[in-house]
């Protein structure tokens, strides 16, 4: 067995180890065979137990039944598991006309227990916890909190990125209200649809035995139905593929403003692929996240987006307090070059009054000299 720390900082355990009692007690059929076993911690295990059983609680064929939850007796490490059915998986993804029908026939089927959007435990987007613990009337609202911790979360992860930062931001304030206010006002309404929140390629399949496509590991609350799309748009999902979109929407059509489509698409893509970006360190996900946040805005608020200052940092203040330091000196240089300019001016200027001066005085020598011989040649006439 290994202990270790996960991708967001939280204890873990992985590897071989001998299954605890608590596990074979809570076995749903005497004598079960145990093929294999992973550890969980408690927050996955009990979000995900109660995900699964919310999904299949609606489609009992869409979603393995998950049995039980709980804590082992004999670890020193606090480690956790979830029993659920077992099916063998087929082929990943499924076919897409089969898979987007059920999908859709799922969402539509679903009620939320309170009428509003949310859940009533937190579940999680892989290791990281979501914000989904919380009852909201308004999908913008609580979407916009949703956002915003995992936003949070990656700034904490990363090192800063002040128009990154800057960019989340306009998401928040601009994007969000202009894109998902619309889809509640002027007489327009969506449902809170359960939704698994976090359909990927590798956790939905076709059951070998039956040969129906399911879904499995559930990060589910009750949303805005096209949120389960956002997933699919990122290149390294096979359900990207327009195929699965254009099925779906067969299915399940584009809420109104349905030219909004696309760029709520992109919305509800920043939070799947963000959060990606926080638990695979050195991926490239944040910077396409980065690409997708500028598109988002350019879209909705581009004089914003342009408007983009950044501040100086240390660095650039001690390159400015370099730079000012060169001038400074050049212009001592330069002024101490004029002063020596002059100085060898006002020599030159002083050199030549001493030569004239000169001049003048060996010109008045000569005139009297030559007064001298007249005067001494008058006289000896």
């Amino acid at each position: 067995m290994i202990a270790r720390t996960d991708g967001i900082g939280q204890f873990a355990v992985e590897g071989n180890f001998e299954l605890d009692q608590a596990v074979v007690e809570a076995l749903p059929i005497p004598g079960t065979e145990i093929l294999s076993a992973h550890a969980y911690g408690i927050i996955m295990s009990q979000g995900q137990f109660e995900a699964d059983k919310a999904i299949h609680a609606v489609s009992a064929s869409f979603c393995p039944k998950p049995h039980a939850w709980g804590q082992y007796r004999n670890s020193e490490i606090p480690t956790y598991f979830l029993l659920a059915d077992f099916r063998e998986i087929g082929q990943q993804p499924p076919d897409a006309i089969r898979f987007t029908l059920q999908l859709a026939d799922f969402h539509k089927k679903s009620v939320s227990p309170t009428g509003k959007f949310g859940f009533h435990i937190t579940t999680c987007h892989g290791k990281a916890a979501q914000l989904t613990d919380l009852w909201d009337d308004s999908w913008e609202s609580l979407y916009t909190k949703q956002l915003a911790h995992t936003f949070d979360a990656d700034k904490q992860k990363h090192p800063d990125w002040p128009e990154f930062e800057y960019r989340k931001k306009l998401v928040l304030e601009k994007c969000i209200p202009r894109l998902l206010g619309r889809l509640q006002s002027e007489g327009r309404s969506i449902k809170p649809c359960l939704v698994h929140g976090n359909i990927w390629d590798q956790n939905t399949a076709t059951d070998m035995e039956t040969g129906e496509p399911f879904v499995f590991d559930g990060s589910a609350f009750y949303a805005h139905n096209e949120y389960e799309l956002g997933n699919w748009r990122s290149p390294r999902h096979r359900l990207g593929s327009k195929t699965y979109i254009r099925n779906y929407k067969r299915s399940f059509p584009a809420s109104e403003p349905e030219d909004d489509w696309d760029s709520r698409n992109l919305l509800y893509s920043l939070r799947f692929n963000t959060c990606a970006a926080t638990l695979i360190p050195g991926s490239n996900y944040r910077e396409h996240v980065f690409e997708d946040v500028g598109e988002l805005c350019s879209r909705i608020c581009p004089d914003d987006l342009a408007a983009f200052k950044p501040e100086p940092s240390e660095d650039d203040d001690a390159s400015t307090g370099e730079n000012a330091k060169d001038e400074e000196e050049e212009e001592e240089e330069e002024e101490e070059e004029e002063e020596e300019e002059e100085e060898e001016e006002e020599e030159e200027e002083e050199e030549e009054e001493e030569e004239v001066e000169e001049e003048e005085e060996g010109e008045e020598e000569e005139d009297g000299d030559n007064e001298k011989l007249r005067s001494d040649g008058e006289d000896s006439d």
